[in-house]
């Protein structure tokens, strides 16, 4: 079983396009125009198409299947809170920091993270994955 220890992080950076907005709404059925609609999304107080929270929230899901703590790791639980809106264009860093590991029962809690290329934090968290042992050879 691999450990961990409090503190220890990962992130990765996306800059997001039109088309990873599209696909995004293709994907999920979200086809709300705040995010695809330039003439609508100008009437909102955003002034301007965002990206879909959910797939902000997808580069936190990216970081721990990839990183930490990486390949096998099973989704128990998100909190997530929408602090200020993504634009298509923005790059946003995704951060996860391990808060608590419990070796016993392989769950690990860590504190999420997305900001922008301006530092803003975006998304604020915490996730809860199960660790299982990686299978044997």
């Amino acid at each position: 079983m691999p450990t961990f220890q409090p503190d220890q992080s990962a992130s990765l950076t996306k800059r997001f396009s039109a088309a990873d907005v599209h696909a995004f709404a293709q994907a999920a059925g979200d086809f709300n125009p705040i995010h695809l609609d330039e003439a609508f999304a100008r009437q909102s107080r955003f002034g301007r198409p965002i990206v879909h929270g959910m797939l902000t929230a997808g580069l936190i899901s990216a970081v721990l299947g990839t990183q930490l703590p990486g390949p096998g790791c099973i989704y128990l639980s998100q909190e997530l809170r929408f602090t200020a809106p993504v634009f298509i264009g923005d790059a946003i860093t995704a951060a996860v920091t391990v808060t608590t590991w419990r070796p016993e029962k392989g769950i690990l809690t860590l504190h999420t993270e997305c900001r922008n290329q301006d530092g803003a934090t975006v998304l604020t968290g915490s996730a809860v994955v199960k660790v299982d042992p990686p299978p044997s050879a």
